[in-house]
């Protein structure tokens, strides 16, 4: 037996024909509910429950034809599948460079948008996070504070982690607090030496404060930033990989259920602990191409991302994993 709506919809019944004529004046000849109301000697109230039934009904079926529909349909799927706040899904890029600009753009209108004055701001290393730092929108004495949550490199490059945190705290014209070790020590002794120091557990304490960090993903793959900088070794790279480790967040070297991996590098690593970056009210993971999907799922099930910005080959891969 056919249910009320169906019938109030049967082909070529009088209530069809209206429904039809609505829903063209409305979606086709872009007419107000006013108007056509107006036309068809209706009440407003009605016209809109017309509209209502027909997309219920499958009357009307509306169709998203800009790329970045899909990218909508993945960041809805993302949110429920992984129970993050926001997701933002970028369309798909040429390469890897453009991954990297096109994920960070994103990344730092979403900062720009969302770090309130007088926040605390934390940050990582890498590509994402330089393209970032370049899309920020510029501030003036809003009383904003940048926190380093790594150490840095040796010289000077677009990946550098000082030279980001510099370009970030200038577009917000605000404090930048340096993590003045380097991103790896030698050795545990000397990473132990460093971390006792004054001005690194200054810096470590900061991240305490931290409202927002904006955070990359770090993968093992042959496409690896730290590999390519020379910041890991390619054995130490094939070693965490032996090991279960598919990328590090902010310097903690995860499997793909999430869970720390051990390996002596980690022990090296001058970073703020897993306790510490949990507590960050607001975690922004920006990390895209596909090779990043295992790694970005495992800091999702870390505990370790709130707000996903990733592209769409990255979102598919995560979808189907």
């Amino acid at each position: 037996m056919a249910s009320k709506n169906e019938k109030d919809v049967e082909e070529g019944s009088a209530d069809a024909q209206i429904m039809a004529r609505v829903c063209w004046n409305y979606y086709k000849e872009g007419l107000t509910q006013e108007a056509i109301a107006q036309q068809l000697g209706f009440t407003r109230k009605k016209v809109n429950r017309i509209l209502n039934d027909a997309r219920t009904n499958g009357f009307v079926q509306i169709s998203i034809t800009s790329p970045f529909g899909a990218c909508m349909e993945l960041e809805a799927g993302l949110r429920e599948k992984y129970g993050l706040r926001q997701v933002i899904v970028v369309p798909v890029a040429s390469d890897e460079t453009d991954v990297r600009t096109i994920v960070g753009a994103a990344a730092g209108k979403c900062i720009s948008d969302n770090l309130p004055p007088g926040a605390t701001l934390g940050i990582y290393w890498g590509g994402t996070i330089n393209a970032a730092a370049q899309n920020i929108e510029r501030r003036q004495a809003a009383g904003n504070t940048v926190v380093l949550m790594c150490g840095g490199l040796s010289r000077s490059t677009h990946i550098n982690p000082y030279d980001n945190a510099s370009l970030i705290s200038r577009a917000l014209d605000a404090t930048c607090y340096y993590m003045t070790a380097p991103l790896i020590a030698e050795s545990e002794s000397l990473k132990l030496a460093l971390t006792a120091s004054e001005p690194i557990r200054t810096v470590l304490k900061m991240v305490e404060q931290v409202d927002i960090a904006l955070l990359t993903a770090k993968d093992l793959t042959d496409q690896s930033t730290a590999l390519k900088h020379e910041v890991i070794s390619r054995a130490t790279c094939e070693a965490l990989r032996q090991a279960g480790a598919v990328g590090d967040i902010c310097g903690h070297y995860l499997d793909a259920g999430g869970q720390p991996v051990e390996h002596p590098i980690a022990r090296c690593v001058i970073n703020p602990s897993l306790e510490q970056i949990r507590r960050i009210p607001q975690i922004v993971l920006a990390s895209g191409g596909a090779h990043k999907a295992p790694v970005v799922r495992g800091a999702i099930l870390a505990g370790l991302c709130h707000v996903l910005i990733t592209d769409e080959k990255a979102a598919q891969a995560l979808m189907a994993m």
